[in-house]
């Protein structure tokens, strides 16, 4: 049999829980996934605390499938780790589980111990698959899960598909909700003022200035477990920008509600040197661990004394897209099956080439066939490995190099840098969106399957081609020029050599014969037919010229005119 205890469970937390915990006999038992961490949902908001008890597994094995980020790792277990305690505190018994296997092996003595354990449907497809490998006559009984704010079945309505559309699906719930409407009418007259929140930031107003954490016990000592045992993965721990108990929590949410959300609207796709946030809230970790809940961050925002338009695009945000990337990716299966059609999958669960750029420092965990590692998707017929710089080689290339850095600092990053500079780049070096989604999973703390596939291999690469984007999103220089500042610090300019341009009119000529027909499109390539022939052999060696450089590791430079 499986030994599933690793090592002895570091003293601070262990005597804590120990101190707390209750009885265990005679309960109902749930198991609680990693990303389900609130006692407001679920059997947990609704039953006697006393007569049920929770599991909760620290797994090894998850930990180390991926190279992910030791913020992501410490923010998780810290996270975790505080939930045991608060629902011991409740009364709840509380089995911790330690260990390095797949979670089904995990559950299964338990299972045999317990009898069924109920657990809410996982967000997370690989967890999902996982647990459908529980052997054992009694298993797990799956319920609902509560934290989501529509249903399958809303979805199915919202519009015929696919190919889904966002704006359907939103206008649908906002109606069914009731959220931003009056007598059946949406709240400014319109569903979307997505069109007024497009300004770049000059850097009026001021910025808020990010909240600050301190650490108690419990999240100082997962903050040194992970700097002990997983030292060999990437990014650096902020203990600082670490929420992890329930005033955390109050305190960061109470931060983006009274500094951030007034201005977010107008600002929200603005980039800077400056700021890495500008008024965005920086709640999405938590709201995907549901440490913070998306329905009270929605009706709190809706009570916001604050204009419509900042008002009507952050809940967009929420009860639009991150509620829609959802029901896809379950509509999907994935992306393994797309219009009825089977798709190929990675078998093991990807690096994005971490091991390639560490010399093989960093091995993964041991792999199991009941989880695959993804959907192999590239409409276009991308294919390229992401190059070191994602991994923090200096390009030369200011907007990328200031934004990868960043992640590496924070496992952070708004949805602008995320599709206009990371992704915009990746995809005009025709990078595999496999392998990009892979990176992005790995680096940012908010990143789990159903949320990172889609926007990664739908939105961010047009890996899905139309299936709920209508067009790639790729830009030169001339967007990020004028929604950042990124550019006063580049050896670039971006009206006269900047790379990104060259390389945005050769991937239209590249990829005309899928993309030329697509009416959102129909203006770039009318003004790509315009373009000289000789500017299109430039673009292309331009395109060649970078990709080569960035893959060997090397820096672009200007390139110097004969006198």
């Amino acid at each position: 049999m499986t030994n599933f205890i690793v090592k002895k469970p570091l003293s601070i937390f262990k005597r804590y829980l120990s101190e707390t915990n209750t009885d265990p006999r005679g309960r109902r038992w749930i198991y609680i996934p990693y990303d389900q961490l609130n006692d407001k949902i679920g059997p947990l908001s609704r039953e006697d605390p006393k007569e049920i008890g929770i599991v909760l597994i620290e797994n090894l094995w998850k930990a180390k499938r991926r190279p992910y980020h030791k913020q992501k790792l410490a923010l998780f277990l810290a996270n975790q780790r505080h939930f045991a305690l608060e629902q011991a505190s409740r009364g709840v018994s509380v089995r911790y589980v330690w260990g390095d296997a797949p979670y089904h092996e995990l559950l299964q003595p338990l299972v045999q111990e317990f009898g069924p354990i109920r657990v809410m449907r996982p967000a997370e497809h690989e967890l999902r698959a996982d647990l459908a490998q529980l052997n054992h006559p009694k298993g797990l009984v799956e319920i609902v899960h509560e934290g989501w704010l529509t249903t399958a079945e809303q979805f199915r309505k919202s519009h015929t598909g696919p190919p889904w559309r966002m704006d359907s699906f939103y206008r649908f719930v906002r109606r069914a909700t009731g959220i931003l409407m009056k007598n059946g009418k949406p709240d400014g007259g319109k569903f979307s003022f997505d069109p007024e929140n497009r300004l770049p930031w000059k850097g009026k107003p001021s910025c808020p200035e990010l909240p600050v954490f301190s650490p108690d016990e419990i999240t100082q000592e997962a903050i040194e477990l992970v700097q002990r045992d997983f030292s060999r993965h990437p990014g650096k721990i902020s203990p600082a920008s670490l929420p992890a108990s329930l005033a955390d929590l109050e305190k960061l949410w109470s931060w983006a509600k009274r500094e951030c959300l007034p201005m977010f609207g107008p600002f929200e796709d603005a980039m800077s040197r400056k700021s890495r946030s500008l008024f965005h809230a920086r709640i999405s970790s938590l709201l995907n661990l549901h440490r913070l809940l998306p329905s009270r961050v929605v009706l709190e925002t809706v009570a916001l004394p604050i204009k419509l338009a900042s008002k009507e695009g952050f809940i967009r945000q929420i009860l639009g897209w991150r509620e829609f990337m959802h029901h896809v990716h379950e509509a999907t299966d994935g992306f393994r099956n797309v219009r009825s059609k089977s798709q190929t999958v990675q078998s093991d669960p990807g690096s994005a080439g971490f091991e390639t750029w560490t010399q093989g420092e960093w091995k993964p965990a041991t792999r199991t066939a009941c989880v695959d590692g993804g959907a192999l998707v590239s409409e276009l017929g991308a294919g390229q490995p992401l190059p070191p710089v994602f991994w923090g080689k200096p390009s030369g290339i200011s907007c990328l190099d200031t934004v990868v850095r960043e992640v590496w600092e924070d496992a952070y990053g708004h949805h602008i840098t995320r599709l206009m500079v990371l992704s915009n780049i990746a995809t005009l070096l025709d990078v595999s969106p496999r392998q990009l989604a892979d990176w992005f999973w790995v680096a940012y703390s908010d990143a789990y399957d159903w949320v990172v596939e889609g926007n990664v291999l739908g939105m961010g690469t047009f890996g899905l081609g139309d299936l709920f984007t209508t067009k790639p999103y790729v830009s030169g220089a001339g967007y990020i020029h004028r929604m950042s500042d990124y550019c006063e610090s580049c050896e670039f300019d971006p009206k006269k050599n900047c790379p990104l341009t060259p390389m945005y009119w050769s991937f239209l000529q590249r990829h005309k014969g899928k993309l030329q027909h697509n009416v959102r499109l129909a203006m770039p390539y009318r003004a790509l037919e315009t373009r000289p022939v000789v500017r299109r052999k430039e673009d292309l060696a331009t395109f060649h010229r970078v990709r080569k450089l960035l893959a060997a590791g090397e820096m672009v430079k200007p390139i110097q005119n004969k006198s």
